[in-house]
């Protein structure tokens, strides 16, 4: 069995969907990323970045202790090679899988969510036009170039890394199947073979129930001053706010 911290947002998909198209046992261990749960010592003892999802896993692959993974691109790599599936055990195959997976860490992941956040959270908090306006063209500018880079590869290939569907096209599909929302719905005229992907990615099973996997937890309508106080616990952390809960997390772990 695998324990999945967990809270139905992209980053959370990606897991899900992986664990449903590998067919392994999990279960949800809901990480209320609003109410302040990735801060709990329990928590930050599994993922020291204060960030979900981090899985555990209690049946290793060759037996063991239990074994604790954070950071999505890790955790999709840990499954894959736990199962022997999507992705390659060696060889030049193994790497184009693996630079689309850190090309989704460090390039789509991020930039869509710096979108998102100046054209949908941050006129909550920046009084400054001029800062939102900036912020927005910046990033979503950014989007739109990735998008092409995505439909550019997906116009010579059926999946991202040019070979089978992988865990390349797992953790990035979480991302970019959020594109029309994000910018608009037209968007998709411009990437056609993007689109492709997502539909077809879409229609697969286990991408449907991964997709899916705990969407009643985020359902509950906040306050006003809930919403506001959970907008300073995603969007305004610093050093100082998260190391009392860090050095709980280390005194528990001695």
């Amino acid at each position: 069995m695998i324990d999945v911290h967990y809270w139905p947002t992209p980053n959370g998909w990606k897991v899900t969907i992986m664990l449903e198209e590998c067919g392994l046992d999990y279960q949800i261990k809901p990480v209320d990323i609003g109410g302040g749960d990735q801060f709990k010592p329990e928590f930050l003892r599994l993922s020291p970045n204060n960030r979900m999802p981090a899985i555990v896993d209690h049946e290793p692959l060759g037996g063991g202790a239990p074994v604790a993974v954070f950071e999505s691109g890790a955790i999709l790599e840990y499954l894959a090679d736990k199962t022997g599936r999507f992705l390659p055990k060696s060889g030049p195959e193994r790497y184009r899988v693996l630079q689309w997976v850190h090309w989704q860490m460090a390039n789509l992941g991020p930039m869509m969510g710096n979108a998102n956040h100046f054209k949908n959270y941050a006129k909550n908090i920046v009084e400054d036009p001029a800062q939102l306006e900036y912020g927005a063209k910046r990033f979503v500018g950014e989007v739109d170039r990735l998008s092409g880079v995505m439909d550019a590869q997906l116009a010579v290939h059926p999946f991202l890394a040019g070979g089978d569907y992988s865990i390349a096209d797992i953790i990035t599909w979480p991302w970019a199947m959020l594109m029309g929302r994000l910018i608009d719905e037209n968007v998709w005229d411009g990437f056609p073979n993007l689109k492709r992907w997502v539909e077809e990615l879409a229609a697969r099973p286990a991408v449907d129930k991964g997709y899916h996997v705990g969407r009643e937890l985020a359902k509950r309508e906040l306050t006003e001053e809930e919403e506001k106080a959970r907008r300073e616990l995603l969007f305004n952390q610093t050093n100082d706010k998260v190391r009392k809960a860090r050095e709980e997390a280390a005194k528990a772990a001695s």
